[in-house]
């Protein structure tokens, strides 16, 4: 058995989108080629509507596809595999210690900071739901620490906007590319929420796309939490030969990747 970590450019995602791309091509022909259903402007009209949508739909799609190929775990680039790694080896517990990995989806992450803390127990909280619910499952994170042969691990159901774990309870929080999902609410009180359950001398490692029109002041955000007495707080541009290269950030659309460090 084999772990199936998936993929972030689920293949069901492309899919949707190859079958767009047929759609408006045929309607592109339809109205382009042929007056058997509207006839002069209205026709014309259509039919360059169409033909756009068709080369932008196209143009997404083959995107997607090389997403998919970068980020998949069986490729050659291996990007997810990197990035999970890399944030893994930032994870250090104390022996008889607990993590947390906020955001889990298939456990690559969990079950990585598990590997490399065997004297510690990692819990992978989410809630499976929305765009990735056919593709992440709880049971798939734990198919897949079966096949790891990692048994240091936990999954269980949890929200990043109200954690329900009690305060300090863990001695590591970590978490990669969630928060930005989370639409409608502001990032730096999600981190502040992931902050709350992590015990005090507790280290942290969150990796996201940190826009400034998402996260805003990430540099004032860090020194309030120096204020408040967290140490070593850092940020780490990960696109700067971490876990990959500006250019290939940039056309992955991975440009403002940044991990976020630090001791509570």
């Amino acid at each position: 058995m084999k772990a199936d970590y998936k993929n972030w450019v689920p293949r069901s995602m492309i899919n949707g989108f190859w079958l767009g791309t047929a759609i408006a091509l045929i309607l592109f022909i339809l109205f382009g080629a042929t007056d058997i259903i509207l006839h002069g402007t209205a026709r014309v009209v259509l039919a360059i509507i169409f033909g756009i949508a068709t080369i932008v739909l196209l143009a997404a799609t083959i995107w997607m596809e090389i997403l998919n190929k970068t980020f998949s775990y069986n490729g050659k680039r291996k990007l997810a595999k990197t990035i999970v790694e890399g944030i893994a080896s930032y994870v250090n517990i104390p022996e008889g210690g607990k993590g947390l990995d906020v955001g889990c989806g298939s456990g690559a992450l969990t079950i990585a900071c598990a590997k490399g803390n065997p004297q510690a127990e990692m819990v992978g909280c989410d809630i499976w739901s929305g765009a990735y619910k056919a593709v992440f499952t709880k049971k798939l994170c734990e198919d897949n620490a079966k096949a790891e042969g990692v048994s240091n691990v936990v999954f269980t159901e949890g929200n990043a906007i109200r954690l329900p774990f009690e305060d300090e309870s863990f001695d590591a929080v970590t978490s990669n590319y969630v928060y930005h999902n989370i639409m409608g609410k502001n990032r730096q009180e999600l981190l502040m929420e992931t902050l709350r359950v992590l015990k005090k001398g507790g280290t942290f490692a969150i990796h996201d796309l940190m826009r400034k029109s998402g996260y805003g002041d990430m540099q004032a955000f860090v020194q309030q939490l120096k204020k408040e007495g967290y140490s070593d707080v850092r940020l780490i541009d990960t696109t700067d030969n971490v876990f990959m290269q500006h250019k290939e950030a940039l056309w992955l659309d991975l440009g403002s990747s940044t991990l976020l460090l630090g001791r509570k």
